[in-house]
């Protein structure tokens, strides 16, 4: 199955960013930010937004390109 994969494990490791302190600051549970970060999950839009403005960047580079 072709779902689309996130970009925020990417995103967070670059910037040094602990997947607890997301977590913390989405008030979610670590598992399920986990789960987004792992791509077994995909956050709700309004979700991506959300972590695109606590990790201040543009929604669109949280979703990988598909002609990698």
């Amino acid at each position: 199955m072709d779902k689309p994969m996130n970009r925020i494990k990417e995103v967070l490791e670059e910037r040094g960013i602990k997947q607890t302190w997301l977590a913390e600051k989405l008030d979610k549970s670590f598992c399920i930010v986990n789960a987004y970060v792992c791509n077994r999950r995909q956050p709700s839009l309004e979700v991506l937004f959300e972590i695109a403005k606590i990790l201040n960047i543009d929604p669109k580079d949280l979703i990988a390109s598909r002609t990698k």
